[in-house]
């Protein structure tokens, strides 16, 4: 059995990131942050334009 896991452990392939992991959580926040700034950028786009706004109160 001890021979079976000492040669299961020799196969393993260690894999080197080419940066510190760290560094992985740091990208996906940005991302996440850049995302964010976007979607709020176009917040009240619909009610910018006066003329539809006015138009879509009066059928309602």
């Amino acid at each position: 059995m001890n021979a079976i896991l000492a040669n299961a452990v020799e196969g393993e392939a260690f894999v080197t990131l080419p940066f510190p992991s760290f560094v992985f959580g740091i990208i996906a926040i940005s991302v996440f942050l850049l995302l964010g700034a976007i979607t709020w950028s176009y917040r009240d786009v619909a009610n910018r334009h006066e003329h539809k706004t006015n138009s879509s109160n009066s059928h309602h």
